[in-house]
C-alpha cells in the first residue's frame, strides 16, 4: 500500500502544529499531570532552542520532500515561517525578535512549571492532612 505523499505532508503538518502548541501549553498539561514533564521537558527545550538559534526542525524538510513527490511546490523557511508566521509573529521577523520569542517562550514555560510545582506541593499538603 502506498500513502498519497500529499496526505502524508499535511499529516506531517498537523503533527508540526500539535508539537508547537505541546512545546507552547504543555507546562498547561503538567499541572494536571507531572509525568507529562518527562515528556514535555525536552520538547519544551527543543522548541526553544529551534526559536532562539533560527534553526529549522527536521520535519519541514520531510514534508518538503512529500510536497515534492505531490507535485506541488515546496515552501522556502521553516514551519513556522510558512504557516504561522502572519498568527504567531508580527510582520517584519527578525533575529532579535526571534531571540525575544524564545526568551518570551522560555518565561511562560517557567511560569507554567512554577505553577505545576505549586499545584503539586498543595496536593502533597492535602494528602498529608488526609492522612
Amino acid at each position: 500500500m502506498v500513502l498519497d505523499p500529499l496526505l502524508l505532508s499535511r499529516v506531517l503538518v498537523v503533527i508540526h502544529f500539535a508539537f508547537l502548541m505541546f512545546v507552547i501549553l504543555g507546562g498547561f498539561l503538567v499541572m494536571w499531570r507531572l509525568w507529562v514533564a518527562w515528556l514535555h521537558v525536552p520538547c519544551a527545550a527543543w522548541g526553544v532552542m529551534i526559536v532562539a538559534f533560527g534553526w529549522i526542525c527536521p520535519l519541514t524538510p520531510l514534508e518538503n520532500r512529500f510536497r515534492a513527490k505531490a507535485g506541488v511546490t515546496a515552501y522556502e523557511g521553516g514551519f513556522i515561517e510558512n504557516y504561522l508566521l502572519a498568527v504567531i509573529y508580527p510582520p517584519g521577523l527578525t533575529r532579535e525578535l526571534q531571540i525575544v520569542l524564545a526568551v518570551s517562550l522560555a518565561v511562560l514555560l517557567v511560569l507554567q512549571y512554577g505553577g505545576a510545582w505549586r499545584l503539586h506541593r498543595r496536593r502533597l499538603a492535602r494528602a498529608r492532612e488526609r492522612a
